[in-house]
């Protein structure tokens, strides 16, 4: 599901509000989720998941196409872990 698929959803299920609206709301989360992991803080949606950042440190990579050897740089990656509700959902069919 886009973005966009989302507000269209949103906004069918709630006639009352504009889709308009619902776009600025949806911005304005994933703005603010967005914000909070720049920070380094974590994001935890109850029954959904949590957001956080992990930091992978320097290493040595290697170039696929040459097999050269490259430096990589430490850097920050997202990393999102599920919630149970979200779990059990999913694994519903299995059982």
């Amino acid at each position: 599901m886009t973005k966009s698929e989302l507000i269209a959803h949103i906004a069918e299920r709630n006639p009352h509000l504009y889709q308009r609206d619902v776009e600025r709301i949806v911005s304005t989360i994933f703005d603010e989720i967005a914000a909070a992991l720049s920070r380094g803080d974590r994001v935890e949606l109850r029954g959904f998941g949590a957001f956080s950042v992990k930091k992978r440190d320097a290493r040595l990579g290697r170039n696929p196409r040459t097999g050269e050897s490259v430096d990589v740089s430490e850097k920050c990656v997202p990393y999102f872990k599920t919630g149970k509700q979200l779990r059990d959902l999913l694994n519903a069919d299995s059982e």
